[in-house]
């Protein structure tokens, strides 16, 4: 019984906000790639460039290189978006940008790759890589 009352007197009063849920619209695009029609729409016929990860799930360095990418495209909010493709479930899309190692990022802007990036990669690294990519103007 002491311990249900040391419960209730720790929990916050009715009404007092406890955790804040943000329910606006995010200010970039993350993407996991789940059918060609759908990386055709998103990744080819987008307006903007688009930096697609080639990764697998078993793959260690690409499992590292995730984070890192992911807080770069946050840092450059609005201006790029990041497409996941898991080789092992869109083997066709892999052999068609000749991926034959991952991870491996790719720049594409108007359906055409502009950079490829091998291997996994320190984040200062990503962060000058994926600047140059938002950079470049038509």
């Amino acid at each position: 019984m002491a311990s249900l009352q040391k419960f209730l007197t720790l929990r916050a009063p009715i009404g007092t906000f406890v955790r804040g849920i943000r329910t606006g619209v995010p200010r970039f695009e993350i993407f996991k790639v789940q059918t060609p029609e759908e990386f055709n729409e998103k990744v080819r016929n987008s307006k903007g460039p688009v930096i697609v990860d080639f990764f697998a799930t078993w793959c260690a360095p690409c499992r590292m290189l995730t984070p890192r990418i992911e807080t770069v495209i946050g840092e450059n909010a609005g201006k790029v978006k990041l497409a996941k493709v898991d080789i092992d479930e869109h083997t066709d899309l892999a052999l068609d940008y000749e991926v034959a190692s991952v991870p491996v990022l790719l720049a594409i802007r108007d359906g055409k790759v502009e950079q490829r990036l091998v291997g996994l990669q320190d984040t200062d690294k990503l962060r000058t890589w994926v600047q140059n990519v938002v950079g470049k103007t038509k």
